[in-house]
């Protein structure tokens, strides 16, 4: 009898503690906390110069980017931005390499991708983002598609 009257006062609470207990989602952590927290925040579309020490916006300013200027081979034009073709040879690479470096500095709100196409192919720098970045590229970068 006193089995049967414990177990009777027990099935409220465990009732309550069923209903009180709806799965929730696991609080993000590690990468995914930090990317999502990133996600949120979108900087203006605006370069920060200032981002860079006068060092670095001297090198990246007046000295790779009239460099990647002139190794631009092609420019593909895609839905959200652009994709600049250079030479796939190592100093080329070093050169955009470091470019990309100090641009992800003073333009956060770009997407930036770096690739090799198969079989020795080309190396390609493609700059995209949200809504407006497309624009500020063929604004920013009007030297580069003069031909």
């Amino acid at each position: 009898m006193n089995v049967l009257l414990t177990v009777a006062a027990c099935i409220p609470v465990l009732g309550t503690l069923a209903v009180s207990q709806e799965p929730t989602a696991p609080a993000p952590r590690g990468p995914a906390r930090n990317e999502a927290a990133v996600s949120k925040h979108e900087s203006p579309l605006a370069c920060d110069r200032l981002a860079l020490s006068p060092e670095q916006r001297k090198r990246h300013f007046d000295e790779l980017g009239p460099m990647l200027h002139s190794l631009t081979k092609s420019i593909r034009e895609l839905p959200t931005g652009y994709e600049f073709q250079f030479p796939a040879d190592s100093a080329s690479f070093r050169l955009v390499a470091e470019w990309v470096d100090g641009e992800r500095l003073c333009c956060p709100f770009f997407d930036i991708d770096l690739r090799f196409e198969r079989e020795h192919g080309a190396l390609w720098l493609r700059l995209t983002g949200r809504e407006g970045v497309k624009e500020f590229i063929r604004a920013d970068f009007a030297k580069w598609f003069q031909e």
